[in-house]
């Protein structure tokens, strides 16, 4: 066992805290990660609080990981003490069903192992995530960083990178294509870079013209205030694909109103209230409500590759591991542009 140290909630109504645990020796095809930044997700607040009511106490969150390796078992291949390695928020799965056959873990029909608060697959203990000096996990579930990234920027691509990137990519957003990006946020500032990246029209879809310029700065082609009736008329049935970030709860008709016939609203935020839509606003126009869940290992791979191809990283802000009850509330206040990462050398 390894000792091992970082932030845990104890309970649903307390902060994060320090606190002291253990970690298991790597196994044959496990390495052992010094961890460096982890970003600060907003899932990482709802799980702290109990707020989806599946939280396991003591909890330490984080599944957006950079590290070194410091470790690597005796059967390990991909990596070798002294790379960089990255985690997300999936670290185990049945590896033996058709989604998982097909590199597609995280919709494992057994059930992925989260990062945090989870049964370890291994063990039987309770997973403990990146507010943490460390972590073990098997090669299969981390991931090559390329060389020519800020590290601090990649973290927050483990979950909302990809969370954005798999949609994206999924519906073949490209060349020729009007694309909405509803919110600007830590998952929404990132589907807009790709977006953009992928060569389609890009519209920033934003209750506030306060973010026009960032938005703009960020990528977008145009910038459509969503409250303003009038301006939604005007692009009523021209796109093709929306990809909802939003995390508050809201209505979805006015979005849907906006895309072309066979068109569709991808949600990927997590509001906590069930969403409100017309059955009329879909049949009207054979539109489509769906949803997406991060990406499968090899996916988070091609992610990452295409980052480095492409200098694409998050627009983060670095803070010392014991200001992580600060950016709690300041995320929850949108007091943050656009992503919080806890530099985990400060422990």
């Amino acid at each position: 066992m390894t000792a091992s140290k970082g932030y845990a909630a104890l309970s649903a109504q307390s902060p994060l805290a320090p606190f002291s645990f253990e970690r298991r020796t790597p196994g044959a095809t496990e390495i052992a990660v010094e961890i460096l930044y982890c970003g600060v997700c907003h899932s990482d607040l709802h799980m702290a609080r109990n707020e989806w009511g599946q939280s396991i106490y003591p909890l330490v969150p984080g599944h957006e990981i950079v590290g070194r390796v410091i470790q690597a078992g005796s059967s390990a291949t991909r990596f070798k003490v002294g790379e960089i390695a990255a985690i997300g928020v999936i670290v185990d799965s049945c590896r033996a069903c058709a989604p998982c056959k097909g590199g597609e873990e995280h919709y494992c029909e057994q059930g992925a192992t989260l990062t945090y608060a989870a049964k370890d697959r291994v063990d039987g203990s309770i997973t403990m995530g990146g507010y943490s000096n460390n972590y073990v996990v098997d090669e299969r579930f981390a991931h090559k960083v390329p060389a020519n990234l800020d590290l601090a920027g990649v973290a927050p691509l483990l979950c909302a990178g990809i969370t954005t990137y798999s949609p994206l990519r999924h519906w073949k957003v490209g060349p020729g294509m009007k694309v909405g990006i509803v919110g600007l946020g830590g998952l929404g500032h990132m589907g807009l870079k790709f977006a953009h990246s992928f060569g389609a029209h890009t519209v920033q879809l934003t209750t506030s013209l306060k973010k026009r310029d960032d938005a703009i700065k960020l990528g977008a082609d145009e910038v459509l205030l969503s409250t303003d009736a009038s301006e939604m008329a005007k692009h009523a049935r021209s796109f093709d694909f929306i990809l909802d970030t939003a995390s508050a709860p809201h209505d979805l008709d006015p979005y849907l109103s906006l895309l072309k016939q066979d068109g569709t609203l991808a949600l990927v935020g997590l509001p906590e209230k069930p969403p409100a839509v017309s059955v009329f606003s879909l049949i009207t126009k054979r539109l489509s409500i769906a949803g997406s869940m991060i990406g499968g290992m090899p996916e988070t791979q091609e992610m990452l590759d295409y980052c480095g191809k492409h200098n694409i990283t998050a627009e983060v802000e670095v803070i010392p591991a014991n200001k992580v009850n600060d950016a709690f509330e300041r995320m929850l206040n949108q007091d943050v542009k656009y992503r919080f990462v806890l530099d985990m050398q400060t422990l």
